[in-house]
């Protein structure tokens, strides 16, 4: 039992994507692939435990990355005046992952509790009946996915893809819950025919 892999996947896909790039500073651009942190927190609407947490190990894209300029007005505390303040940023758009994981424990499941096989369970069952604690989005909360659930048919990888990226968002926390700021990072990651695999 203690070897047993609890594995998951779901499919994500949305008109609009942004995940910022470590380099960007203050006008956002976006990393071909979501972070890590990133899928931990999509994943999180769905399902959460105290005692399991999701590691996510390997995305497939089905589209290839397109750019495009984003506008929105900042009203937030860190204006210099009343004025609103616009922040320009290159977002991706016609996103399509296949994103595939574990689950983990922090302590070795029993006989009699096995938080790890709880919450895949509990994941797959709402992602296929489309029950969320909260609605996921796509790096901004204005950008909701348009499909959010079980892997379709009808997408596959695109082998069409090739890239290397040179610093990647892994983690924001030095504990999957309940832990404390401490963001890490992937270097040069690459994408190879279409797949990104993470670090374990």
């Amino acid at each position: 039992m203690l070897n047993k892999r609890y594995e998951w996947a779901f499919e994500v896909a949305g008109p609009a994507a942004c995940y910022a790039r470590p380099d960007a500073g203050s006008s956002p651009i976006s990393s071909p692939v979501p972070p890590r942190s990133a899928i931990i927190g999509m994943m999180t609407c769905v399902a959460f435990s105290r005692e399991a947490y999701f590691w996510p190990e390997r995305i497939e894209l089905c589209t290839p990355p397109v750019y495009h300029r984003y506008t929105q007005n900042y009203n937030g505390p860190l204006r210099k005046s009343q004025a609103p303040f616009q922040i320009m940023a290159t977002v991706l758009i016609n996103v399509d992952y296949k994103i595939y994981g574990t689950v983990k424990g922090y302590a070795p499941p029993t006989a009699l509790h096995n938080p790890m096989h709880q919450l895949r369970d509990v994941f797959m069952r709402r992602l296929k009946s489309g029950l969320f604690y909260r609605t996921p989005s796509l790096g901004l909360s204005e950008f909701i996915p348009s499909y959010f659930g079980p892997l379709r048919d009808d997408t596959q990888v695109d082998r069409t893809i090739n890239l290397e990226i040179p610093s990647l968002l892994d983690t924001m926390f030095d504990r999957p819950t309940y832990g404390q700021l401490s963001p890490t990072f992937m270097q040069n990651v690459k994408i190879v025919e279409g797949v990104l695999h993470f670090a374990e």
